[in-house]
């Protein structure tokens, strides 16, 4: 078997990532450009407009693992393309209101499209075990790109064509991501045991408490709790530095292409030297010193600029790595049900972030913000310090057969006896043991005797 993706597994991650980054890119494009736009709509105020770059945030929030399980119920694309076709509708509705509240209305009807769970499960249904961490890798570097390209390109469009017409815009994103999910996207037959991909309700409690998960929820919730606070106030920052918003995307593209010449050297220096916790708790630091940056020379645009780098390499580092520790970290067979939590934490994080910024802009100003959003720093570095992460592993299914729960934990204390098995649990009602392995360290003999050998010893 290769050792790389076929053509096949090529084309559903191609496929998948341009399906996640079209609908990304209508929900990023906005956050650039609401808080100069938005001043034209009926009833502005600098709250709404806090609301309405959260706003997608809190349903997405709400309905990503439910949305997830439904993909198990009724099928993958069903519910990725009714979540594109509420998308395309809030869309709609946002581009046609000129009233913030339905701008927002159709914000949070683009955030039911949850499509997330349901999109990566489809990408573990058609992919082999061994390839699925580099089709989600693909997918998830797609994301990083739409927002790149959401922060050039948002500026630019509405420019042309308005805050109404770039909704239209996000609209026909989803019809061509509808289009692509009908005529490219082959049928599957889907998997309802892969934990690995999808939530399981009765773990979601548990990985709640997790302690080490617990504090990469909580991480992912600060930062994109900061992200959206950034957007309520840099856009009039910008505007008063002599920055026409036409031309934002001048500042947003050095800005982002040098956060990205700056991360590979944090990630490289962070893995190499077994750093990475101690650079997540620079980069939290890092976010804040662009925040004070931003509140001490905003009025200029070297200092905006700057800080900016600064913003989006520590964002950059803390987006890239807080999905694969979460992965690292997920105890066997219930990655699906740590990642639907750490998802649902992103989002609220999107939502809070936009309401936080919406009200502080309001009753004290920018500064207020800049302030309020650096402030954050502190609980979220207290939470973090003691992050441990442990060896890095791989996950890997077997089919197996076993009766009862007993024999389950049996062949489970098995696995966990072969080198380089960090973990093993055996699901019964599913007849599958799920494993984190050390693939360098991985006896692969002694795992391919136990699979020949132990439906006679149990």
């Amino acid at each position: 078997m290769s050792n790389g993706l076929t053509q096949h597994e090529k084309k559903i991650a191609a496929i998948l990532a341009s399906i996640f980054s079209l609908r990304m890119l209508g929900l990023f494009m906005i956050m650039p450009v609401v808080a100069i736009y938005g001043q034209q709509l009926i009833g502005y105020s600098p709250m709404w407009v806090g609301i309405i770059i959260g706003a997608y945030g809190l349903t997405q929030a709400l309905l990503q693992v439910p949305m997830g399980l439904l993909s198990d119920k009724i099928g993958r694309k069903p519910v990725i393309l009714i979540g594109l076709t509420l998308f395309a509708i809030g869309s709609i509705v946002a581009a046609v209101s000129d009233h913030v509240f339905w701008v927002a209305v159709g914000r949070f009807l683009q955030g039911m499209g949850a499509i997330a769970s349901a999109v990566l499960a489809l990408a573990a249904d058609l992919t082999r075990e061994d390839q699925r961490s580099k089709v989600m890798a693909i997918i998830g570097m797609c994301i990083g790109l739409s927002f790149a390209a959401a922060m050039v390109v948002g500026p630019l469009l509405a420019n042309k064509i308005g805050l109404s017409g770039l909704f239209g815009f996000t609209a026909v994103l989803a019809v061509i991501g509808i289009l692509v999910v009908v005529t490219l996207v082959p049928n599957s037959v889907t998997k309802n045991s892969n934990r690995d991909a999808i939530p399981v309700p009765a773990q979601l409690k548990q990985l709640i408490r997790h302690p080490q998960l617990r504090k990469l929820n909580l991480g992912v919730f600060f930062l994109h709790t900061q992200l959206t606070c950034l957007f309520v106030v840099v856009p009039g920052l910008l505007v008063g530095a002599g920055f026409k918003s036409e031309s934002h995307w001048m500042l947003y593209f050095p800005a982002l292409l040098m956060s990205f010449i700056v991360l590979a050297p944090m990630m490289m220096w962070s893995m190499r030297n077994n750093k990475e916790a101690g650079m997540f708790q620079i980069s939290i630091w890092l976010m804040a010193v662009a925040m004070l940056v931003i509140y001490l020379f905003g009025q200029s645009s070297v200092g905006l600029i700057i800080a900016l780098i600064v913003f989006f390499a520590a964002f950059n580092f803390l987006e890239a790595n807080l999905p694969s520790w979460v992965s690292r970290i997920a105890p066997a067979g219930q990655k699906g049900s740590a990642m639907g939590a750490f998802s649902s934490s992103q989002f609220a994080g999107a939502f809070c972030g936009g309401m936080l910024g919406g009200v502080l802009l309001q009753h004290f100003g920018q500064v207020g913000v800049l302030l309020g959003a650096a402030s954050l720093a502190l609980p979220w570095w207290l939470i973090s310090r003691t992050l441990v992460l442990p060896h890095k592993t791989k996950p890997k299914i077997l089919n197996v057969l076993v009766n009862s729960s007993a024999d389950a934990e049996k062949m489970a204390q098995q696995l966990t006896e072969i080198q380089g098995i960090e973990e093993a649990v055996v699901i019964v009602e599913e007849q599958l043991a799920y494993l984190k392995i050390l693939p360098a360290k991985l006896d692969e003999k002694a795992l391919a005797f136990w699979q020949t050998q132990h439906a006679k010893q149990i």
